[in-house]
């Protein structure tokens, strides 16, 4: 598996928007950085967040909304944040 800053950044989204949960992208984490290939361009930011993302589970690290939006503009995205009213 090629990973990428987009892969990355859409595994993020999906743990911020409940799609996965927090051990859900732990266990991505832990598996992207054991047997995936880093995109090259890349490397070292993709490395770093994740492998922080791997440690998330553990108490002493967590992981907060300010750590996620660090992660995105690590790799180059700019976060923003909409509300939007719940369905019925």
């Amino acid at each position: 598996m090629l990973v990428t800053k987009e892969l990355v950044r859409d595994q993020l989204l999906a743990y911020l928007n409940h799609t996965i949960t927090l051990a859900q992208l732990v266990d991505w984490a832990e598996d992207a950085l054991n047997e995936g290939d880093l995109e090259a361009q890349n490397s070292e930011a993709l490395r770093d967040v994740i492998a922080r993302l791997g440690l998330a589970d553990v108490q002493e690290f967590g992981l907060s909304w300010d750590d996620c939006y660090e992660f995105l503009a690590r790799l180059g995205y700019q976060v923003q944040v909409r509300v939007t009213p719940a369905t019925a």
